[in-house]
């Protein structure tokens, strides 16, 4: 009896072992899924909030009077000095690094705001993207490979109907690494080597195995991680462990949707836990700033006040309400403050209280 009860102990000792660590594995997989869709989120709204950013700029530029002149005039020289004037004083009173390039109608270089060495230079080669403008009139945003891999807003320029160029703003994917450095994982932005004959600015650029590494900001550490990578396995799955680390794969695209390359996310094994359950939903991310939760919690309580039932809970949350909500807010609070009286607001103005309720509406 002692031996058979000995037995089953040890089975179901095995079986019960077998069991929480299936269930361990099964958990860790749904979390490092989570954590990837995360992550493509992020890449995501980053990528749009740059090009956003890039499109209002170019925008604003198109429509100055003398850049458009100097080009209607084919003044390469007075181009360049009006854009190099105006990008040195956006970057002094923002403090931040502006690209702005100009073509002309025939795929030509009219000025840079960074240097004046290659007007008249021929795009044409590198810059088939252009091609989408002889059926289109409108600004196009799109991560394009040119000389150099990067994020363009395109407007085009016309005057009395006739195109005379386009002007783009241009960002690379430093801010966007910089971004995911500080919530702890590295990105990779890799460029497919079939474009090494276009991106000739980026031939001295790092390779890894049949990808040019385009941000410069990258994490120097895992560069032997990257190079032992099977990446048919990485694009297969989407997810692979090495080294102590989880690489996380998300597909490059260009503005015509092909695919160009990659986007590869590193985050070492012991910063899992950095890294929020699913069901949390107020961060993916433990590391996030004090401000951003503090702004992601009063939103929430703002939210929960769908009927206002008072005039000191108006008052209370009146200034962390979101700018969103701001209409929202504005319309419930009037509704609930119509059955108060003069003498009522006036007291909640003057002490933040409330005094005797008399019936009435405001006139």
């Amino acid at each position: 009896m002692v031996k058979l009860f000995f037995t089953i102990f040890v089975v179901v000792t095995l079986l019960t072992t077998a069991i929480f660590f299936y269930f361990k594995s099964q958990l860790k997989e749904q979390k490092l899924d989570h954590i990837l869709d995360q992550i493509t989120l992020e890449l995501s709204d980053q990528l749009k909030t740059n090009e956003l950013d890039a499109l209002k700029l170019a925008v604003v530029l198109s429509k100055n009077s003398a850049l458009v002149d100097a080009m209607e005039n084919e003044d390469e020289d007075l181009g360049y000095e009006i854009l190099s004037d105006i990008i040195q004083n956006i970057e002094k009173n923002t403090h931040s690094q502006v690209k702005i390039q100009i073509i002309n109608a025939d795929y030509t270089i009219f000025a840079r705001s960074w240097d004046n060495v290659y007007a008249g230079m021929p795009l044409g080669d590198y810059r088939t993207d252009l091609e989408y403008f002889k059926t289109h009139n409108t600004p196009r945003t799109s991560i394009e490979v040119g000389r150099k891999l990067g994020i363009k807003a395109t407007v085009p320029i016309y005057k009395n109907g006739v195109l005379l160029g386009f002007l783009e703003a241009i960002d690379f994917f430093e801010p966007v690494t910089d971004f995911f450095r500080a919530q702890g994982v590295d990105l990779y932005v890799l460029l497919d080597e079939k474009y090494y004959s276009i991106a000739v600015f980026m031939q001295e650029n790092l390779m890894i195995n049949k990808y040019i590494v385009a941000n410069k900001n990258y994490n120097a550490s895992h560069i032997e991680v990257l190079k032992n990578i099977n990446f048919a396995q990485l694009k297969a799955n989407r997810i692979v462990s090495i080294n102590g680390r989880y690489v996380f794969y998300d597909t490059m695209r260009n503005g015509a949707g092909e695919n160009i390359g990659a986007f590869v996310f590193i985050l070492p094994d012991k910063y899992l836990d950095y890294f929020r359950d699913p069901e949390d939903n107020i961060s993916f991310l433990i590391n996030v700033t004090r401000s951003n939760l503090y702004n992601l919690e009063r939103n929430r309580i703002a939210k929960q006040y769908t009927m206002y039932n008072s005039p000191s809970q108006i008052l209370h949350i009146r200034d962390i309400i979101s700018d969103e909500d701001k209409d929202d807010f504005a319309k419930s609070a009037n509704k609930a403050l119509q059955k108060y009286s003069k003498e009522e607001l006036i007291s909640l103005l003057l002490s933040g209280t409330t005094q005797k309720k008399i019936q009435g509406t405001i006139k």
